[in-house]
């Protein structure tokens, strides 16, 4: 049963990214559609997000000035993968 990997990125405001990913189980066995589309729902702006509210962790560099850069993160894809869990008993999506 493959998982779901969320790549996600962090810009900030000079432009420099900073990529990371999470890896969720998929117990119920949902489509990569379904995927897509559930995150889909829930992004901002159909882009965007707050780590903190996804429970995900922040990419922010160390040099992050909250008064200047933005706080949000970017998704960058959802894919369906054989990679070991970050989170092993939080699928993507609860009942």
């Amino acid at each position: 049963m493959p998982n779901i990997k969320l790549s996600y990125l962090y810009r900030d405001s000079a432009n420099y990214k900073t990529h990371g990913y999470v890896v969720f189980t998929n117990p119920k066995e949902i489509s990569l559609k379904e995927a897509e589309s559930y995150v889909s729902s829930k992004l901002i702006d159909g882009e965007y997000f707050y780590a903190n509210q996804w429970q995900v962790p922040d990419l922010f560099p160390a040099t992050f000035n909250p008064s200047d850069d933005p706080t949000w993160h970017e998704l960058e894809s959802v894919e369906l993968t054989n990679e070991p869990a970050t989170f092993p008993h939080r699928p993507i999506r609860s009942p």
